[in-house]
């Protein structure tokens, strides 16, 4: 019997296996294509300094009700009109193939949603975008040629603007469930709000309809192009780049040191002299060359830690804002730790701890996971958060289950370390782990703090409580016995409370202001 063998596209293989990508069903697909256009938008407005509008309608068919229309709309910076069909229905095409911190990395996100639509309902994608430069509005409707990977454009539009809108809307037809996904949805749309405090966010469903104002109006700064570091590197990582450098006349030290994060030319020298390594031209190495470099690039262990421009996380005021206007807590710490790595990635863990207030009753904190500001909703119980969560003796920081304590937990990277394609649970990296624990402990020492002064707040109010029971007892009997006035002496046995109370209060504020100064220390 005679074996036939042949190539399956990029497209062609999502197509196959959508499972992986998170579109397993009705109800996880809609939640998904939720979220991979949301973040989009996101990644399209805040990476070039714009606030976000970001306006999600969700809708259902008139003729079949397992039919689902998604549409998103953002103020973005928009897409060139020539460039559309391939960003939309090209799978691994995009312009996050860059060594930064963006929200989607695998250039499928948008694109398997469109894939799951001509899947489930044979609807194409409508796109309709202009950028602010450009005098003209593009609108396109179209499909993916699965065997080849490349778009097929439907219809093509083209017309002059009539006011200065700039961004881009994406509208899908897709076979979904809305009664099972309505509550992830309306959890993840809340959740990103509380990561994204400095954007503005609608919802409108069938039966829903949210709003989440921006509560202030500063972004983080967007993350930098970056360079890989040197831990990172493998044998078809260094060939590539290499190949892509310009000069190969150039010594090894030369490139070394113009292609590599945080390669000086003291480190460059260290490292050729410590590998005894040839500073050869780069046209003449050899493939063994190129594979000893590597090898050595990995186990040097002198290379500096990869710097964080690369980065964009929210800082611990931000953070503060958007936990308190989304959880409503009554006491809100936050942490940022400094930037670390792991295998050459840098990474920067954050932290908010929230007490209180509308927070519920739990027998174990309520957990929010964000990775490069990405609601985690799904697989929490594999999770490296929730491990550690659940680890931490929390009695230390005096909470006492049930207690109304949520713990956020945001990492961001230029490489998150996800379990699967589905990105939703973080994978157990050591060096991740260890970042986690410690800011989640540097914040519980700030909650510590809180709820001691909490404590003796308490004690004091008892404390003049039970004066102001016996004053009037003890006046009336001195005035009994002396024949002075009860009004002069009650009077002065507040005076005498007054002053106690006092002194208790500033022995407090010190003892408190000691304990802040031991905690950021």
């Amino acid at each position: 019997m005679k074996r036939e063998f042949r190539g399956l596209s990029a497209a062609e293989f999502f197509y196959r296996n959508r499972e992986i990508a998170g579109f397993s069903n009705p109800v996880r697909a809609l939640y998904q294509t939720v979220r991979e256009l949301v973040e989009n938008s996101l990644d399209a407005t805040e990476m070039f300094g714009i606030l976000p509008e970001i306006y999600v309608k969700i809708w259902l068919s008139d003729e079949k009700s397992n039919r689902v229309f998604v549409r998103v709309e953002d103020n973005g910076i928009g897409i060139p009109p020539d460039e559309i069909p391939k960003v939309f229905a090209r799978v691994f095409y995009g312009t996050k193939y860059v060594l930064r911190q963006t929200r989607g990395v695998f250039g499928l996100g948008v694109k398997m949603a469109v894939l799951y639509a001509q899947i489930t309902t044979g609807e194409p994608v409508y796109v309709k975008s202009s950028t602010p430069s450009l005098p003209i509005i593009a609108e396109y409707k179209l499909s993916i040629d699965i065997k080849r990977n490349i778009p097929i454009i439907l219809e093509e539009s083209i017309f002059r603007k009539t006011s200065r809108w700039h961004g881009t809307v994406v509208q899908l037809c897709i076979e979904g469930n809305w009664q099972q996904a309505r509550r992830r949805i309306e959890e993840y749309i809340r959740r990103t709000a509380l990561i994204t405090p400095y954007a503005s966010m609608r919802l409108e469903g069938p039966d829903l309809s949210l709003e989440f104002k921006r509560v202030t109006k500063i972004i983080p700064q967007p993350p930098k192009i970056g360079k890989p570091h040197p831990y990172g590197v493998d044998v078809e990582m260094l060939k590539s780049i290499i190949e892509g450098f310009s000069n190969k006349e150039a010594r090894l030290k030369e490139f070394l040191m113009e292609s590599f994060d945080s390669v000086g030319e003291t480190i460059a020298e260290n490292f050729l002299k410590w590998a005894r390594i040839k500073n050869k031209k780069l046209k003449d190495l050899t493939l063994e060359d190129i594979t000893e470099l590597s090898e050595k690039m990995r186990d040097y262990p002198e290379w500096r830690r990869p710097r964080a421009a690369t980065l964009s996380p929210l800082g611990e005021d931000l953070l503060k804002r958007g936990v308190k206007e989304i959880l409503k807590p009554e006491y809100v710490a936050a942490v940022t730790r400094k930037p670390s790595s792991y295998g050459g990635n840098p990474f920067i863990v954050e932290v908010a701890l929230a007490w209180g207030g509308e927070l519920p009753l739990v027998d174990k904190p309520i957990l929010l996971r964000f990775a490069n500001k990405i609601p985690l909703l799904y697989d929490e119980g594999a999770d490296i958060s929730r491990k550690i969560v659940e680890n931490i003796d929390w009695s230390l920081y005096k909470v006492k289950f049930p207690a109304p304590l949520a713990v956020v937990v945001h990492v961001c990277s230029t490489k998150i370390p996800f379990k699967g394609v589905g990105k939703e649970a973080i994978a157990d990296v050591p060096e991740l782990e260890k970042e986690i624990a410690n800011a989640i402990k540097e914040a519980g020492r700030r909650l510590r703090a809180h709820l001691t002064r909490v404590e003796k707040k308490f004690a004091l109010e008892r404390k003049r409580i039970t004066f102001e029971k016996y004053i009037p007892v003890i006046a009336d009997s001195l005035s009994t016995i002396t024949g002075t006035p009860r009004e002069s002496i009650e009077k002065k046995l507040r005076e005498i409370m007054l002053r106690i109370l006092g002194s208790e209060i500033l022995i407090m504020r010190e003892e408190a202001e000691k304990e802040v100064a031991k905690v950021e220390r």
